[in-house]
């Protein structure tokens, strides 16, 4: 049984910490191109063993969903400003991947139990890979997931995988990912295949 990954072309991402000054209206652009999406599939019998949309909550990202999300709330402004500092101080605590999966059998894609048929590590571009510090599943994606994340259907499972920022390296521990990164990978792997989706940076 041989398995094969695809994934397509994306746009490169930024990863610097600045000031951005998005609309609501622009919020699909940013998910867009925050979002990977990938396939595991044998060619024998010719089948996806696995299909997985990832959105890196990233400081980019969060800053055009809180936007988006204020708005659509009707939330004043001075509420906004307290909702975004408290979103990106949390970027800063974590790497955050909000991820929505399907499996030929439902076990195989429960991430959080032992039965799972997959492993998530987050990879940067010096082959440095760190397992989730959580692994919390979304039971019952609301009108919020469906609207904000809108690859989630009721026949995906969903996620939140959250990684640590740091991690022990030659010359101790440093940041996983940084503005220098070239590019990152959200890796699925287990016994029926392995698939990379990759986000590379701007330099």
């Amino acid at each position: 049984m041989a398995a094969m990954a695809t994934r397509c072309a994306t746009p490169r991402v930024s990863l610097r910490e600045s000031p951005r000054a998005y609309t609501a209206n622009q919020y699909d652009d940013v998910l867009a191109r925050w979002t990977r999406t990938g396939h595991v599939y044998t060619l024998n019998p010719p089948d996806d063993q696995l299909v997985v949309s990832a959105t890196f909550e990233s400081w980019d990202f969060r800053w055009a969903y809180v936007v988006r999300y204020a708005a659509d709330f009707r939330i004043a402004t001075e509420d906004r400003s307290r909702l975004l500092e408290a979103s990106l101080a949390a970027s800063r605590t974590e790497h955050e991947f909000y991820v929505a999966l399907a499996t030929q059998n439902r076990r195989w894609g429960e991430l959080t139990r032992p039965t799972s048929a997959w492993r998530a590590q987050l990879v940067n571009d010096r082959r440095m890979e760190v397992s989730p510090l959580a692994i919390e599943p979304v039971n019952r994606p609301g009108a919020l997931e469906r609207t904000y994340f809108p690859y989630t259907t009721p026949f995906r499972q969903v996620f939140r995988v959250r990684f640590p920022r740091r991690v022990r390296g030659a010359s101790g521990e440093e940041e996983l990912l940084t503005p220098t990164t070239k590019y990152f990978i959200l890796r699925f792997s287990g016994p029926l295949g392995s698939l990379d989706l990759r986000w590379d940076v701007e330099r």
